[in-house]
């Protein structure tokens, strides 16, 4: 036993002890420029946990880490270990990282079903965050297979299934749960929630089916008009060419609205009014001038002075310096590529009756016409070598 003179002595050095600490300092102690730094290195008081654990630098995190990670502990306790870590990087919101402690724990096979009930709903919930629904459906599915009525194994599923749109499947997982649950306001409201989801994706489905209905019927009745009017059309790989098959019949009933979209930028593409009219996408080319005109919707009982007469009346084109293309001075023609023939069309002539010519195809959707000025000197140039020939 210490004497109390042992004990004074004792007592003694630590007032020497003190009294070099008030005026030394202790040479490992936190300073008022490093504190927040050291404090943030104790795993106790550490704000978010460093993504690579150097042992010098957190002796005491890799220690714990290092038991964590213990092969020699028990599977039960290993399995626990990696789940409250993946808890702390679920916090931290560090989804990737507690994706993969939560693996790492269900890899241990524990057979403890508590414990892979949550870590299961666990990663299904980290997976949920990062957006990957179907893995996190599939984890939730899993740990429902272990214990049926685990709420939030349930409520996880269903969230999933309604972000995937599948609500029939979440209304199912709905059902289930207010079994075991028959009171839980969550899932109460998750199935309110995808019961009226799955009500107004039946009525979307519906309108869309009405609509596809309705324009395979508009299709229809605009190629029938086509066809009835005998109208020919020629694709890029005929032009020139002597097939026998060039703006057939057959070649019409084989049409799509896509073949009949006009391949200029706007898309224009002929439709039947109400009236039963067709409306064509009309293009006129000024070759003199390397210059045109794009009519969206010509009317096919429409004459084309009466479209010139506005394109060319008081107010002429800029590109016209000479002041020439008023509509008396000019001449309309189609080309017969084929046979290099020119045939003109007088202004007063509907267009539908241009359409109905047979050497006049439609290419690409859209009636083209030439545009020349009568008497000029282009014109003469243009011409030669063409056969002109009247309707």
């Amino acid at each position: 036993m210490a004497s109390s003179e042992d004990q004074y002595d004792s007592d003694d050095g630590m007032d020497d002890f003190m009294d070099r600490f008030k005026t030394e300092g202790y040479e490992n102690g936190f300073s008022e420029n490093n504190w927040e730094e050291e404090f943030d290195r104790v795993p106790m008081f550490m704000k978010k946990a460093p993504e690579v654990i150097d042992p010098k630098i957190y002796p005491e995190l890799a220690c714990i880490q290092a038991m964590i990670h213990d092969e020699d502990r028990p599977p039960e306790e290993q399995a626990k270990s990696l789940k409250d870590e993946g808890n702390v990087y679920f916090k931290e919101k560090n989804y990737k990282k507690a994706i993969l402690s939560y693996t790492a724990g269900l890899k241990k096979k524990c057979g403890d079903q508590e414990i892979d009930t949550v870590l299961l709903t666990n990663r299904a919930a980290a997976h949920f965050h990062l957006g990957n629904m179907r893995s996190a459906l599939n984890d939730a599915a899993a740990a429902k297979k272990i214990k049926p009525d685990h709420l939030k194994a349930l409520i996880r599923g269903v969230q999933c299934c309604t972000e995937l749109r599948n609500f029939g499947e979440a209304l199912q997982w709905c059902d289930e749960g207010l079994k075991a649950h028959p009171k839980d306001k969550k899932l109460l409201e998750l199935r309110a929630a995808a019961d009226k989801n799955k009500r107004a994706a039946e009525r979307d489905a519906r309108k869309a089916k009405a609509k596809e209905k309705k324009l395979h019927g508009e299709k229809e009745a605009l190629l029938a008009a086509i066809k009835d009017r005998g109208i020919k059309f020629l694709k890029s790989h005929q032009r020139g060419s002597d097939s026998k098959d060039e703006g057939s019949s057959a070649a019409i009933s084989q049409l799509s609205l896509d073949g009949l979209s006009s391949q200029e930028v706007t898309g224009a593409q002929v439709f039947l009014d109400e009236q039963g009219s067709l409306h064509w996408p009309v293009l006129f080319l000024y070759p003199e001038h390397q210059q045109s005109d794009f009519i969206s919707a010509f009317c096919e009982n429409n004459c084309f002075i009466d479209h010139l007469a506005v394109m060319f009346g008081e107010e002429l084109p800029p590109w016209d310096a000479d002041r020439k293309y008023h509509p008396q001075n000019l001449q309309l023609y189609f080309e017969d590529e084929k046979n290099e023939t020119l045939f003109q069309v007088h202004l007063e002539t509907p267009l539908l009756k241009v359409l109905q010519h047979k050497r006049f195809y439609v290419k690409g959707g859209t009636p083209s016409f030439i545009v020349l000025v009568d008497g000029s000197s282009f014109r003469k140039q243009f011409v030669t070598g063409k056969k002109i020939q009247g309707l």
